[in-house]
């Protein structure tokens, strides 16, 4: 007996061991849990929201009747706002934690804005050449932000972050004319933008770059060319009242990108509209990129 119980003790202390080893582990492992999830139940994981979803209002379900000719520039624009809704909310994705309050609004929802009225204007003229021109539709431009992923049901189109969607041929936006803001600043050149304490934007020049243009083009080729103008003079006017916001890529990110993309597009219809009765200009697109001085 005096032998057996050392040993005795000692299996005891072992299983004494082994048994606060597994406690110990199992308080890691639980530790672990809960701070990965929020909560679990019945197996499944329920995770921390994310950075939300933007939700844009339905343009297919407001428009009238649309004449047979318009149908197959409809349809590429309305696919084009799926894929715009798609982009925001994959920059969405991109972007969280960056940037001051005012972020997600300059920098995505803004300029998505930007994208959608000038889209649902290219399918309001469409529709316009054949019948009668829609009024009202750029009241369903503005998207909102859903905060953790809840996304608004019912009249609604919404896109999943890195959804994808099919993009106009080209990725050009073949339609007439855009509609939106042909105001004032003509005789400006395009070629740069107002001065602020924040700097300045200069653009390449269009107007010189541009062949012969037909009589038939040359009322829509001057709408744009006034566009261009419009957008520089916004950009500026962001760009003063932004002062401060953002990191250091805010400035590319909310003012000379979305202004970089609706100058394509601008540039793009101009390029359309004289090849429609003659030679198509080509290499325009590389006109389209502004740049910021200090």
């Amino acid at each position: 007996m005096s032998r057996a119980l050392p040993k005795y003790n000692k299996r005891r202390v072992a299983i004494i061991g082994g048994a606060a080893a597994v406690a110990l582990s199992g308080a890691v492992i639980a530790g672990s849990a809960l701070a990965g999830e929020t909560s679990k139940s019945n197996g499944a994981r329920t995770l921390a929201a994310g950075p939300g979803t933007i939700t844009c209002q339905d343009v297919k379900s407001q428009l009238p009747a649309i004449p047979a000719s318009a149908q197959a520039e409809v349809d590429r624009n309305l696919q084009l706002l799926d894929t715009q809704i798609a982009e925001a909310n994959k920059r969405l994705v991109d972007t969280v934690g960056q940037g001051g309050p005012n972020f997600v609004n300059n920098a995505i929802l803004g300029p998505l804005k930007d994208k959608r009225v000038a889209t649902i204007n290219r399918i309001a003229t469409a529709i316009g050449r054949t019948a009668a021109k829609p009024q009202g539709l750029d009241a369903l431009a503005p998207c909102t932000l859903n905060a953790g992923g809840a996304a608004s049901s019912g009249g609604t189109n919404t896109a999943a972050p890195g959804a994808t969607a099919t993009q106009q041929a080209g990725g050009k936006n073949n339609s007439g004319n855009a509609g939106n803001g042909n105001a004032g600043n003509a005789g400006k050149g395009n070629a740069a933008g107002g001065t602020s304490a924040a700097g300045t934007i200069s653009c390449p020049d269009v107007k010189s770059k541009l062949p012969a243009i037909p009589a038939s083009a040359q009322a829509e080729v001057d709408r744009n060319l006034q566009l261009l103008d419009t957008q520089i003079t916004e950009a500026d006017k962001r760009l003063a009242s932004s002062v401060g916001q953002g990191g250091p890529n805010f400035v590319q990110n909310a003012i000379l990108g979305p202004l970089a993309d609706k100058r394509k597009s601008t540039i793009d219809r101009i390029a359309i509209a004289i090849g429609r009765t003659s030679a198509k200009p080509q290499g325009l697109d590389s006109l389209a990129a502004c740049t910021l001085t200090k």
